[in-house]
């Protein structure tokens, strides 16, 4: 009974990693609803389908942490559409701004979108502009009690005039706030405003707060801005980065998975189920993250592969080593699984500490090479220390594995 429910629970497992496997690479239709495919919901970076890259350097002796936030979040609004942030805009030192568009080859027309003065203007329903940037002396978000999201902003003493006409002009009508002719927000006047300090509400998180928040403070970029640094991409030298890079990958997977079936035997065809999943995984993972795959990136999945096969490599050792002993195949498999645990966690620990230190000090593609080995060492440490038992454990019980020489072990 024991034995066909192990076997049974075998072949289910394999079945789903499979099911798995396959929605992940060709995508699958679930009545109306459609799971898209790794390559459709993994975001890829300027090096695997090109684009473009520039380094921005803030003019200016006095700059802040803020300084630089608002710079980001006006930049942002400009390129990115329906200001979210799709496109990676991330400071780079005190004064450097790195952004990486991919599919964009026009450099000149990026240039000339982010570095335009731009125009902040509180425009009513009739059409006409009430107040510009200037009429703003403050804007700040905040969070009230009952978890509703809101920006409070203080005028000056004109602005607070044109503020207190218009708002008994347009008393239950709403006012549009507007960035470059991007509408940012579009309140309702509840009330008359007399005193210059108003707000805002309908914000659906405290970051769209501080987004709007920023931008109305700025009014307009608030530091000069130039370029010390752009680089385009070609989408032909993109895509064949990207074919080389799944190829380099594939070869690598298989070559690895090779090895283990001939060099472990039957321990080795359940490492590379193993791996399977855990590749399986990590791309998800990818996918509902947000991950943005780069050359880089790349090269830090195939290499936390090697960690992934590492740990079943020390388990199989220690397993090995015990059998010689002349234990049982089972308590050979659990004393393995003790005995490597150590090692396993003390490799992988040292490597996501290295892999912290890349983030906080690196900058561009050493962050997305620290992100992406992070990822992967915890789900690895996670599929060698559970899922490779749990095979091995049911093989053994349904009878699959039952002998010292299943492992490679031959005994006198």
């Amino acid at each position: 009974m024991r034995k066909g429910k192990s076997g049974f629970l075998l072949i289910i497992s394999v079945l789903l990693i499979a099911l798995l496997a396959y929605s992940g690479l060709f995508g699958l239709n679930l009545g109306n609803y459609r799971v898209k495919s790794f390559g459709q919901s993994i975001s890829k970076g300027l090096d695997l389908v090109g684009g473009t890259s520039l380094l921005m350097e803030i003019k200016s002796d006095k700059v802040d942490a803020k300084v630089v936030e608002r710079t980001i979040e006006l930049i942002s609004t400009r390129i990115n559409k329906e200001g979210v942030s799709e496109i990676p805009i991330v400071p780079e030192g005190d004064k450097r701004i790195r952004i990486e568009i991919p599919g964009e080859f026009n450099s000149e027309k990026v240039l000339s979108t982010i570095g335009k003065t731009g125009e902040l203007t509180f425009v009513g329903p009739d059409g006409n502009v009430i107040l510009t940037g200037k009429d703003v002396k403050e804007a700040s978000a905040y969070m009230t009690k009952d978890n509703k999201n809101l920006v409070s902003l203080k005028l000056n003493e004109e602005g607070t005039k044109k503020f207190a006409e218009a708002t008994q002009k347009f008393l239950n009508q709403p006012i549009s706030i507007k960035m470059d002719e991007e509408v940012l927000t579009s309140p309702s006047v509840n009330a008359v405003i007399n005193n210059g300090e108003a707000v805002i509400e309908g914000m659906r998180s405290l970051e769209e707060a501080n987004s709007i928040a920023n931008i109305i403070q700025s009014g307009a970029l608030p530091v000069p801005l130039e370029a010390i640094s752009v680089k385009t991409v070609g989408p032909t030298i993109g895509m064949e980065a990207m074919g080389l890079t799944l190829k380099a990958g594939l070869i690598g997977l298989l070559c690895v998975m090779l090895f283990m079936m001939l060099y472990y035997r039957a321990p080795g065809i359940i490492a590379s189920i193993s791996v399977s999943l855990y590749v399986v995984i990590l791309l998800y993972a990818f996918a509902s993250f947000g991950v943005v795959l780069t050359l880089s990136g790349a090269a830090a999945v195939i290499l936390t592969i090697g960690m992934a096969v590492d740990a079943n490599v020390l388990i199989f050792e220690r397993t090995k080593e015990e059998l010689k002993t002349g234990k049982s195949i089972k308590s050979s498999v659990d004393a393995g699984f003790d005995r490597a645990l150590s090692s396993i966690l003390d490799s992988n620990i040292t490597t996501i500490i290295a892999g912290l230190v890349l983030y906080f000090m690196g900058t561009g593609a050493v962050k997305g090479f620290a992100v992406t080995l992070m990822i992967g060492i915890l789900i690895s440490i996670f599929t060698a220390l559970t899922v490779s038992k749990f095979f091995l454990k049911h093989a053994i019980n349904s009878g699959l594995i039952n002998k010292p020489s299943h492992f490679g072990v031959k005994r006198g």
